[in-house]
């Protein structure tokens, strides 16, 4: 399926260790003329850790997209009736936002651009990234699995030995997904095998 001239909106929440495997699957996207609308967490915005500086990663995401980036739940909510998206994706997904999505809670940009993408009828693709999606997340992992519209880059434990609830999406996959996600199909299988 093409994605040329397709409005992927490109949310991401506050897993830093993962933003160096999302940022190569942001550009695919822009190289498959996407054009990619990118909206991020107060976390993003604001957080710098030993995986990098928030204002550079920021920079990262504009001088991909050539986009300004979406940082208030007001400039998210026109997402809905007034330019809407064909595609929300959000990856990585931490597992506070995930339990927040999947309890219908609605407070940061990335959560609003994808419940105006579900108003819509419009697929929204998770790529999680989560030390307790085997833990007390696990319900809400389940309860969005089991939600129209929600579709999954495929995941699995990353490390089964020392972080036995932990699972991430394998981010090599996202293109592939939406692909998926666009004709409202789940890309099999989603629970996978991780190295």
């Amino acid at each position: 399926m093409s994605l040329e001239g397709k409005r992927i909106g490109f949310g991401l929440t506050g897993s830093h260790c993962t933003y160096d495997a999302v940022f190569p699957q942001m550009e695919k996207l822009v190289a498959a003329k996407a054009e990619v609308v990118p909206v991020v967490s107060y976390t993003v915005q604001k957080t710098d850790t030993h995986f990098g500086e928030a204002a550079a990663h920021m920079n990262k995401i504009k001088e991909i997209t050539g986009k300004e980036l979406i940082t208030t739940i007001p400039e998210a909510e026109p997402l809905g009736p007034k330019q809407p998206l064909d595609c929300m994706v959000i990856a990585p997904l931490t597992g506070n936002s995930m339990s927040k999505l999947a309890n219908a809670l609605t407070d940061s940009p990335v959560l609003m651009a994808a419940k105006a993408t579900i108003r819509n009828g419009n697929p929204v693709v998770l790529g999680i990234s989560t030390n307790d999606a085997l833990g007390l997340n696990g319900v809400n992992l389940m309860r969005l699995m089991a939600s129209k519209l929600i579709y999954f880059i495929p995941y699995g434990q990353d490390d089964p030995v020392k972080k036995p609830n932990s699972m991430v999406s394998d981010m090599d996959q996202l293109l592939t997904t939406v692909e998926s996600a666009l004709q409202y199909k789940q890309l099999q299988p989603v629970i996978i095998e991780r190295k």
